[in-house]
């Protein structure tokens, strides 16, 4: 069945079963390998993507609930961002994903795609969260590292540039 989504800004006509999981749609067929498969349970958020803003778990999620929305990846926060700030700087990251290099965030890096998916998706709904609001938003994703200190630190610090940026 042939299937349009749109993903970072751009239509793609796909050949997939409308059940077939969002995430298998964009790694396989998109070859957008940022979100990768954890538990497959929607429980670790290693496969977030944004819909609409928002962050999804692209594992649970099929690809025909993706219909009709903007779906955006790690690939496609920088375009995101981009399209977004009223003076964006010449970095050709997104504010989130320099905050996590400046903070030194990734240890393995695993969890690191949809740990910087959901700050986006929290700094999108509130830019100016507190460090319990954070510390809620991130809850949900697992990071067996234990590099939340540093999430947490990058969190703030992308916030603060995208409220000066923005």
């Amino acid at each position: 069945m042939s299937i349009t989504i749109n993903v970072n800004g751009k239509d793609h006509e796909i050949s997939a079963d409308p059940d077939t999981a969002l995430l298998y749609v964009l790694r396989n067929e998109l070859n957008l390998y940022a979100s990768k498969f954890g538990c497959g349970l929607a429980q670790c958020g290693v496969c977030s993507v944004l819909l609409d803003g928002q962050e999804i778990r692209a594992c649970i999620t099929s690809v025909s609930q993706a219909v009709g929305h903007a779906v955006t990846t790690l690939e496609g926060l920088p375009a995101l961002w981009a399209a977004k700030a009223k003076s964006p700087s010449t970095s050709e990251l997104h504010p989130i994903q320099q905050a996590w290099i400046d903070e030194q965030v990734p240890q393995c890096g695993y969890c690191q795609s949809g740990m910087m998916i959901q700050a986006a998706s929290l700094l999108h709904e509130n830019p100016n969260p507190t460090n319990k609001e954070i510390r809620t938003a991130m809850d949900g994703h697992i990071c067996r590292c234990g590099t939340q200190m540093r999430i947490m630190k990058a969190v703030e610090r992308a916030a603060d540039v995208m409220r000066k940026e923005s």
